[in-house]
C-alpha cells in the first residue's frame, strides 16, 4: 500500500502558518537583523568626510583653530587650502609674508572635528583611503556569504545564524582600538567576513518555518527592521559622533546573542533534508502545541510513524513514510547539480546580475545621501525610512500582481527616476530630492522582493547556497558603490545614469524567469526546473485550501 507523502506546506496549514511559535522565533531573529544594519552602515559615519585645511604654522593659534579668523584670505588659496597653501616668504602672519600666486603642497592639516577616522589617521587629501573602507567592507561579504552558506547547509541554519550574530562583538570592539589606518582596514574586512551572513541566514531560517501565504509578510518585516536599524544607527552616530565610542556602543551588545542557540529552533525543512526526521517531527508537534492547533489524526499517525522509523537506521526508506524533502544517500556537489541543470544555471546567472544591480543602486544612493545639502544624519535617516513604504508596496503587490510584474515595474520606475535626475534644473532641488527618494523607494522594494523571489526559484537542498551565491555576487555592486563619490568628480551624472541602465536591464531579464506566485517551495532540482511548466490551477490550490 502506497502511503501518502508528508508535505510540510500542508502540515503548516494545520500547525498555523504564522502562529505564536513562528512569531516567537521570528521576533528573536529580528533583533540581530537590526544589528546587522548597524554593522553594514557604521562605516558611513565612522569614515565620514570631515572638513580640513592646511596647517599654516606662521598663523596658527595654540591649539590650532579650524577657523582662520581672517588670515586665511592671504595664507590659503581660494579653494580653502585643503591640499595647498601659499608659499611663505616670511615668518609672521600678515599679507606680505605669503607669495600671492605660488603654492605648495601641504604636509599637515587642521580638522574641523575628530569624530571620523579621517582626522584620527590623518587622511586629508587622500579621499580614496576614506572611500576604500566601504569597498573593503563589501569585499569581506564575498567570503562571509560563502562561509555562512556552507555552515548553514551543512551544520544547520541556527548555528550559522548564531555564529554570525555573535562574532562581530569581538572584532568590532578590537577595531575601535585601532591606532593605524592599516589595522582599521584589516579589522573592517575581518568584521565583514564574521558578520556578513547574519541577514541571509536569518532570512532563510525565518521563512522556512512560515506558511506559503506568509512568506511575503515575513520577508518584508525583516526588510523593515533592517531599514529601522539604518535609521537608528544614524541617530546613535548623531548622539555619539566620536567614531571609537560609537563603534563600541553598537558592537559590544552582540555578545548576548550567544544565548540564541538555546532559544531558537532549527529549520524543519533543513532537518528533513538531512534525514533528521525525529528532530523535525518533535519541532512540528511543539509548534502545534504552542500555536494551540490540533493536527488531524492522519497527520499525527504519519508523524509518529516517521519518528519511529527514524530510530531504526537499518530499515529501508520503503518501510517509512516519505517526507516532502527526501534526503539522498549521496548528494552530488553543489557545482555539479547546478552545471547539470541548464534551467538552474540560467536562473543563477540572471539572479547574479539582479543582485549586482540592486546592491549597487541601493548602497550607492545611501552612501551619497550624506553628501547632500543639509544635516547628513537627517538625510541618511530619511533615505533609510523611505525604504519602509517600498516594503509595504512589496507586501501589497507581490501576492496580488505576482513576483515578476511587481519587481519589473519597480525596476523600471527606479531606472527612469534615476536617469532623469541629472537632467532636472538645479533650481528645482525639491524635484531632485523627490526623484532620489523615489529611486530609493523602488530599489528598496526590489531588494526586499528579490530575496523572496530568489529563494522561491531554487530547491531546499540548494536554497541557502544558491541564495548566498547570488547575494555574494551582488556584493560586487556594494564594493563599487562607495567609489561613486569619486566618479562624480569626472562626470556628475555618471553614477545615476549607470544606476538607471542597470535597473532597466534587470527588469528585462525578468522576462526569462518563471512566476512563483502561490507555488510551494521546490524541494529538489526537478521540482525547481518544473516551476515554469506548472499549471495555473496547481499554483492556486494552496490558496483555495487556506
Amino acid at each position: 500500500m502506497v502511503k501518502k507523502e508528508i508535505d510540510l506546506d500542508e502540515i503548516l496549514l494545520e500547525v498555523g502558518q504564522f502562529g505564536r511559535f513562528q512569531i516567537k522565533n521570528f521576533v528573536l531573529i529580528l533583533v540581530p537583523i537590526l544589528f546587522c544594519a548597524f554593522y553594514n552602515s557604521q562605516y558611513i559615519f565612522a569614515a565620514a568626510s570631515v572638513q580640513y585645511r592646511c596647517r599654516v604654522p606662521e598663523c596658527e593659534a595654540t591649539p590650532p583653530n579650524f577657523e582662520t579668523n581672517g588670515w586665511g584670505s592671504w595664507a590659503l588659496p581660494d579653494s580653502g587650502g585643503r591640499c595647498e597653501r601659499y608659499v611663505p616668504i616670511g615668518s609672521i602672519c600678515d599679507p606680505g609674508s605669503f607669495h600671492p600666486n605660488n603654492t605648495e603642497q601641504c604636509t599637515s592639516w587642521v580638522y574641523s572635528n575628530h569624530d571620523s577616522i579621517v582626522s584620527s589617521f590623518d587622511l586629508a587629501c587622500e579621499e580614496w583611503k576614506r572611500t576604500l573602507v566601504g569597498t573593503v567592507h563589501g569585499a569581506g561579504l564575498f567570503f562571509a556569504l560563502a562561509i555562512t552558506a556552507y555552515i548553514s547547509d551543512t551544520y544547520g541554519r541556527r548555528l550559522a545564524f548564531v555564529l554570525t550574530a555573535v562574532a562581530p562583538a569581538a572584532v568590532g570592539l578590537g577595531r575601535s582600538f585601532s591606532d593605524t589606518y592599516i589595522t582599521y582596514i584589516i579589522l573592517e574586512f575581518v568584521e565583514a567576513v564574521a558578520a556578513g551572513g547574519v541577514y541571509s541566514s536569518g532570512f532563510v531560517l525565518a521563512l522556512e518555518m512560515m506558511g506559503l501565504n506568509r512568506r511575503v509578510l515575513g520577508g518584508n518585516l525583516i526588510s523593515c527592521t533592517y531599514a529601522l536599524g539604518q535609521a537608528l544607527v544614524a541617530l546613535i552616530a548623531w548622539a555619539i559622533p566620536e567614531w571609537r565610542t560609537f563603534t563600541r556602543v553598537i558592537y559590544v551588545p552582540s555578545v548576548l546573542f550567544v544565548i540564541y542557540y538555546f532559544l531558537l529552533e532549527e529549520s524543519v525543512r533543513w532537518l528533513l533534508s538531512k534525514g533528521k526526521k525525529k528532530e523535525a517531527v518533535k519541532i512540528i508537534f511543539k509548534a502545534a502545541s504552542v500555536n494551540k492547533r490540533k493536527l488531524s489524526p492522519e497527520t499525527i499517525k504519519q508523524l509518529n510513524e516517521e519518528s519511529i522509523a527514524d530510530q531504526d537506521t537499518t530499515k529501508t526508506t520503503n518501510d517509512t513514510i516519505k517526507a516532502a524533502i527526501e534526503p539522498e544517500e549521496k548528494q552530488p556537489s553543489l557545482v555539479l547539480q547546478v552545471l547539470k541543470s541548464r534551467v538552474i544555471m540560467t536562473r543563477l546567472l540572471i539572479c547574479a546580475f539582479w543582485w549586482i544591480s540592486v546592491t549597487f543602486i541601493y548602497y550607492g544612493i545611501s552612501i551619497n545621501s550624506v553628501s547632500l545639502a543639509g544635516n547628513s544624519y537627517v538625510n541618511y535617516i530619511l533615505t533609510s525610512l523611505v525604504e519602509i513604504p517600498g516594503y509595504i508596496l512589496s507586501i501589497l503587490s507581490l501576492d496580488r500582481f505576482g513576483r515578476k510584474g511587481s519587481i519589473m515595474t519597480a525596476f523600471f520606475i527606479c531606472g527612469v527616476s534615476l536617469v532623469g535626475l541629472p537632467f532636472v534644473p538645479e533650481d528645482l532641488l525639491w524635484l531632485q530630492t523627490c526623484l532620489n527618494l523615489l529611486g530609493k523607494l523602488c530599489i528598496s522594494m526590489v531588494f526586499s522582493s528579490i530575496y523572496i523571489y530568489t529563494s522561491e526559484l531554487y530547491p531546499t537542498t540548494l536554497r541557502q547556497s544558491l541564495l548566498s551565491v547570488c547575494s555574494m555576487t551582488g556584493r560586487v555592486g556594494q564594493v563599487i558603490a562607495p567609489q561613486t563619490p569619486l566618479l562624480m568628480e569626472y562626470m556628475e551624472a555618471l553614477p545615476y545614469l549607470v544606476f538607471g541602465v542597470m535597473a532597466g536591464t534587470s527588469a528585462l531579464l525578468m522576462l526569462l524567469t518563471p512566476e512563483t506566485l502561490n507555488l510551494s517551495l521546490p524541494d529538489n532540482v526537478k521540482q525547481a526546473e518544473n516551476i515554469a511548466t506548472k499549471p495555473r490551477a496547481e499554483r492556486t490550490t494552496n490558496v483555495a485550501i487556506n
